[in-house]
Formats: structure tokens, sequence, C-alpha cells
């Protein structure tokens, strides 16, 4: 008498894992939003900030590869930065190209978005526990690496 067992179905994801990704960012970004709220900036002028106090000064095509964001999305990112005098486009090598330059109102800026960020950052990693926190990440950096394989239409730019 043969008693093999049946196959047991393989687990499949339930549900959209991009709604589920997109849920999960809303409810991240809502809770830095709040931190970064009390020194008037915004997550992303934060980033910004502090990408073009490491890199910069910097072409705007440059920094738009390096935060993996469109040029127009920059371009609309960077003016309430440059509005406020917290960094500044010059001229560059040539007549055409332009540099962003962070402005000494901008690193002050930035150092007290810093102390906001942190606090964000401790809050979360209190509330999901910092196993879980290091695991994303984990998670994240190793989903990003094997969707850098897609082709460029595929991948897209969404910041």
């Amino acid at each position: 008498m043969d008693t093999e067992e049946p196959p047991v179905p393989q687990a499949r994801p339930q549900g959209c894992t991009n709604f589920k990704l997109r849920q999960l960012m809303r409810r991240v970004a809502t809770h830095y939003d709040a931190e970064m709220a009390q020194c008037g900036l915004k997550t992303t002028q934060y980033s910004l900030l502090s990408h073009v106090l490491k890199l910069g000064p910097i072409r705007p095509g440059d920094l738009a590869v390096a935060m993996k964001m469109d040029a127009s999305t920059l371009t609309r990112n960077l003016r309430p930065l440059v509005d406020a005098g917290w960094v500044t486009l010059e001229a560059g090598a040539d007549a055409r190209s332009r540099l962003v330059h962070i402005t000494d109102a901008g690193r002050d800026k930035r150092a007290q978005a810093q102390r906001h960020w942190k606090a964000a950052q401790l809050g979360l990693n209190e509330t999901l526990g910092v196993e879980r926190v290091m695991a994303l990440h984990a998670l994240v950096d190793d989903s990003l690496a094997l969707l850098a394989a897609l082709p460029a239409q595929e991948a897209g730019h969404d910041e």
C-alpha cells in the first residue's frame, strides 16, 4: 500500500506588494514628517540638504542620479530650499552648467533638522524594535539590489 503524502501547496503572497509597501511608507513618512515639521522642514528637504552637504557643490543632474530621482522632481524639490536661502544654484565650469551649493544658513538648518531626524529614527526603533528595523533595512537593500537588474523603463524613479 502506497502511503505517499499529497504535495503541500506552496505559500504565495496575498494582496498587492505595491499597496502594502505604500501603506508602510505612508505610516513611516507620517512619523518622520511629524518630527521634522517641528523644525520647518519636510523629510525630502532634509534629505536634499544632507546630500548637497555631503556631495556638493554638485551638478543638479548628478544630484538627481545620486538620490535616484527624476531631474524634474529634483528641480521642483530644490526650489523651496533656494527660496529659503539654504542652497544656491551657481554657474558651473561652463555657461550651460550649474552647481548646487549649500549655504551657511542651509548648514545650520540641516544641523537643526538632524536632531529631529534622529528623534524620529529613535522613535521608530523603539516602536518597531531595533532588530525588526535592521531586518527591514537588510530586506530593502537586498530587494533594491535585485530590482536594479530590471530594465530602466520597468524600474522607474519615483520619489
